[in-house]
């Protein structure tokens, strides 16, 4: 019997994602609560890219030089603004019309990235090593969490860094994330997280720290309505962000 190889890839999500693929841009489509949420994980990233890495947060080009991956880049609006503070990006994702779109939109925008249509597993058996990786809004999606976890780990580079946002397992998240999010404020379709396969912080921990990665910063994520944008928060019930890094 041929023993089947693990995947990370969890076909009907792909399936789902790839069927939206070309509003990955539209702030105003079925991506608009990315766009909405792109601000706050972006200001986090640069925060805490250069504070462990010794950089000007002031600086245009604060990431030049670092070698970051993007695994599950979607459209690529994260990779994007990477590329224009002067890392060397490599954006990964299971989606292969997700990379086209994201290859066309980077090209129009006069950006240089690497897309490939792979998996974290894949990468990771060809050798890659990252001083950054950006492992956002992506955990819940995967078929193998502790897969997928180990294998990006084992891509950080000594020192290194990962980022992981998603959306905690509890029953406040059912409620705000799912149930509010889907069915009542329709800022997405309906099927785009399931309860089950939501992520809580302590089923990310394990997993790299076996890799020898160790959590060093964690905050909770909230939108506020009267100012129509996310903001950090002391509550990580719902919506939350870890940086772990490599010893």
């Amino acid at each position: 019997m041929t023993k089947t190889a693990q995947t990370t890839i969890d076909e009907e999500e792909v399936a789902r994602f790839s069927a939206m693929a070309a509003e990955w841009w539209d702030p105003t489509g079925k991506f608009k609560p990315l766009h909405k949420f792109n601000p706050v994980r972006l200001e986090y990233i640069k925060e805490k890219v250069c504070e462990n890495f010794g950089r000007d947060v002031k600086d245009p080009k604060a990431f030049k030089g670092l070698r970051i991956l993007d695994i599950g880049c979607g459209g690529g609006l994260l990779a994007e603004p990477m590329a224009r503070l002067g890392a060397n990006v490599v954006a990964a994702d299971a989606s292969d019309i997700n990379i086209e779109v994201a290859k066309i939109h980077a090209e129009q925008s006069g950006l240089k990235i690497d897309y490939r249509a792979i998996t974290s597993e894949s990468l990771e058996a060809d050798g890659e090593k990252f001083d950054i990786i950006l492992n956002m809004e992506v955990v819940e999606h995967v078929a193998d969490v502790n897969l997928f976890m180990s294998s990006c780990a084992r891509m950080v580079k000594s020192d290194g860094l990962m980022f992981v946002a998603t959306i905690n397992r509890t029953a406040k998240a059912n409620m705000l994330a799912i149930f509010m999010a889907e069915n009542v404020l329709k800022w997405l379709p309906k099927g785009t997280h399931e309860y089950e396969k939501l992520v809580r912080p302590e089923e990310i921990h394990a997993p790299i720290a076996a890799e020898g990665m160790e959590i060093i910063d964690e905050t909770g994520v909230f939108y506020n309505p009267l100012q129509d944008r996310w903001n950090k928060s002391r509550d990580m019930d719902v919506n939350y962000m870890l940086l772990a890094k490599k010893s």
